[in-house]
C-alpha cells in the first residue's frame, strides 16, 4: 500500500483554510473514490485528472485509489484540487518523487490534456497561507494565470506553472533550466481614465456635495428628473476618491479574486459597481449554498451605485442598512456561514416622482400628492437615515449647455482638494470622518455654543433621529477639512444641514 500527502486550501468566505490532499492506493478492483465533503465539481475530477495524466504520458494506477480531502467537515468545491490529487497519484504510485512535496502547497484545475487553467481565490490562499506561519513556510505551484495576482502577497513564494508536465519536472530536475523559477510581480502604475469633471456642465451644487462626500466618505442620494446628470455624476465620483492605500488594494483585490474578476491592470483602482433595479437581495449583498460575494462586497473600498434606486424592491434595498453601518456582511446558510468585507460609498439617483418631472420648469408633471408619497415611501426612513447627503440636481437651462457654457472644474484639481482634506482625516484620527464612532465625535467634532444652538434647532424642525444628527456633525467635519479649518463653524453646519433637506422639501 503507498500513501501521499499534499497541501492545498479550501475557501470559506474571505477564509482559505488549509486542506490535507491524502492520496491512497490499495489492491482490489481498481476504482477511483474522493471523500470529505466534495461537491460536484470536486467528484468530476476523477475524469479529469484521469484525462491528463494519460495525456500527459503517466500510468494511471489500475488499483483501488481513495483521495481524502481532510477536514471531512469542511465542504470542497471547485476544480482547484486537480493538481494536487494528481501529483498525489503520482507520487503514491512512485512515478514522481515525494520528497519535496512537503514544502509546497498547490491549486489549479486540469484540462484533459494537462494544461493548467486559472481558478478562483489564488489572492485569498496565498494570503491565508502567508498568515498562518505554522512550521517552515511553504510555496506555493498553480497555474501561470494567477501568478500576478497570488505574488501580490509580499514575501509569498510563487511558482506558476503552464502544465502537469512543468509541475513534475520541477521535482526531478538536477538544474535551474527545468525547475519552476520564482515569480516577480510587476504591476502598471496605478493611472485610471476615469471620466472628467470638466465635462460637466452646471450642477455647481451637486459638484460640490460629491466633493464633501469623496472627502469623508459619505452616501449620497441624488434627487432629479431625468437627463439632469446624475448618471454623469456618478461616473465621475470614483476619479476624486483618495488613493487606494496597500490594505484597501489587497482586501478589494481578495474579494474581486474570489470571483475570478481580479486583474492585474485595475491593481489599487476604485471598484465602481452599477447593479441594474432588478437585482435581487442575494445578487447585492452576497450568498448561495457556498457563499459568494455579491455587489456590495464587490464595492468594497469604492462606490456602489443605484440608480433610479426607488425601482429597487424595497426589501432588496432594506438588506443593506446593517452593512452599511458595520462594513460587514455575514452570510448564514444552514450548513456554514461566511463573512465578507463591504465598506462601500453608496451614490444613489432617483427621480422626485412616478413620472420624474415634479417641480420641472416645464410643468408636466400631473402626478398626485399620494402618488409622490407612495413614491418616495419606497425608500424606507432607516435607509435614508443612513445616506449622508440628500440633493437635488436640476434640469439644465439651455443657457448653461453648448458651446458657449462654461467648463466645469477638472478632476484633478478637485482630487487634490479631497486627498489634501483626507490626509488631515488620517492624522487626526487614522480614518475617514465618515466611520468616527460616537466617542470619536465628541473628540474631533466639537462645536462652540452658537453652533450647538443651530445644530439642535435644526433637528426639531425637521424631526431628526439620534443617527441623522450625528451624520449631520460628520459632514460638517468634512466641510470644515475641505476649508481647512480646525473647528466647525456655523457655516460648515449650515451648509452640512441643507443637504438633508430635499426630500423633506419636495
Amino acid at each position: 500500500m503507498s500513501l501521499a500527502v499534499l497541501k492545498s486550501r479550501a475557501l470559506a468566505g474571505m477564509e482559505a483554510p488549509e486542506v490535507s490532499v491524502e492520496v491512497h492506493l490499495a489492491n482490489g478492483l481498481p476504482s477511483f473514490t474522493i471523500v470529505g465533503l466534495p461537491d460536484t465539481e470536486v467528484k468530476e475530477s476523477r475524469d479529469r485528472v484521469r484525462a491528463a495524466l494519460q495525456n500527459c504520458g503517466f500510468e494511471m494506477p489500475a488499483r483501488r485509489i481513495t483521495v481524502n480531502l481532510a477536514p471531512a467537515d469542511l465542504p470542497k468545491e471547485s476544480g482547484r484540487f486537480d493538481l494536487p490529487i494528481a501529483l498525489g497519484i503520482l507520487a503514491a504510485s512512485g512515478q514522481l518523487s515525494g520528497e519535496q512535496l512537503h514544502r509546497y502547497e498547490f491549486a489549479g484545475e486540469l484540462s484533459l490534456s494537462g494544461q493548467l487553467r486559472p481558478i478562483r481565490g489564488a489572492l485569498a490562499m496565498t494570503f491565508a497561507m502567508q498568515r498562518s506561519k505554522t512550521g517552515t513556510p511553504r510555496a506555493f505551484i498553480l497555474p501561470h494565470a494567477n501568478a500576478d495576482e497570488a505574488a501580490l502577497v509580499s514575501d509569498a513564494s510563487i511558482f506558476p506553472a503552464h502544465t502537469l508536465l512543468e509541475v513534475c519536472a520541477h521535482f526531478a530536475a538536477h538544474d535551474s533550466q527545468t525547475a519552476l523559477q520564482r515569480h516577480q510581480a510587476s504591476f502598471p502604475s496605478p493611472i485610471f481614465p476615469y471620466p472628467d469633471f470638466a465635462e460637466v456642465q452646471g450642477q455647481q451644487q451637486a459638484r460640490r456635495a460629491l466633493e464633501v462626500a469623496a472627502a469623508g466618505g459619505h452616501n449620497v442620494l441624488m434627487v432629479g428628473p431625468p437627463g439632469a446628470g446624475k448618471t454623469m455624476l456618478a461616473s465621475r465620483f470614483p476619479g476624486v476618491l483618495p488613493p487606494m492605500s496597500e490594505d484597501e488594494a489587497l482586501e478589494s483585490a481578495a474579494v474581486h479574486s474570489l470571483c475570478g474578476h481580479f486583474k492585474v491592470e485595475h491593481w489599487k483602482r476604485r471598484p465602481y459597481r452599477a447593479p441594474h433595479q432588478t437585482a435581487s437581495g442575494v445578487a447585492l449583498v452576497g450568498g448561495g449554498n457556498m457563499p459568494r460575494p455579491g455587489e456590495i462586497s464587490l464595492a468594497h473600498c469604492g462606490v456602489l451605485f443605484l440608480d433610479e434606486i426607488a425601482e429597487f424592491d424595497r426589501r432588496v434595498l432594506d438588506v443593506l442598512r446593517q452593512p452599511m453601518e458595520s462594513g460587514l456582511i455575514t452570510i448564514s446558510r444552514a450548513a456554514r456561514q461566511a463573512e465578507f468585507p463591504a465598506r462601500f460609498q453608496l451614490i444613489a439617483a432617483m427621480n422626485p416622482c412616478p413620472c420624474g418631472y415634479l417641480g420641472h420648469i416645464s410643468g408636466r408633471c400631473r402626478c398626485t400628492p399620494d402618488a409622490v408619497r407612495r413614491y418616495h415611501g419606497r425608500l424606507s426612513g432607516p435607509l435614508l437615515d443612513r445616506i449622508d447627503l440628500q440633493i437635488e440636481v436640476a434640469a439644465m437651462p439651455p443657457a448653461a449647455l453648448g458651446p458657449q457654457a462654461v467648463a466645469g472644474e477638472a478632476t484633478q484639481h478637485i482630487a487634490a482638494r479631497v486627498a489634501a482634506a483626507f490626509a488631515v482625516q488620517l492624522v487626526r484620527q487614522g480614518k475617514a470622518n465618515q466611520r468616527l464612532n460616537n466617542a470619536e465625535l465628541e473628540q474631533h467634532c466639537r462645536l462652540e455654543q452658537h453652533g450647538e444652538r443651530l445644530l439642535h434647532g435644526a433637528m426639531l424642525r425637521l424631526h431628526w433621529s439620534a443617527r441623522t444628527y450625528h451624520r449631520v456633525l460628520r459632514v460638517a467635519r468634512s466641510i470644515a477639512d475641505l476649508a481647512g479649518s480646525a473647528a466647525i463653524t456655523p457655516p460648515h453646519l449650515a451648509e452640512a444641514i441643507q443637504y438633508r433637506r430635499v426630500l423633506q422639501e419636495i
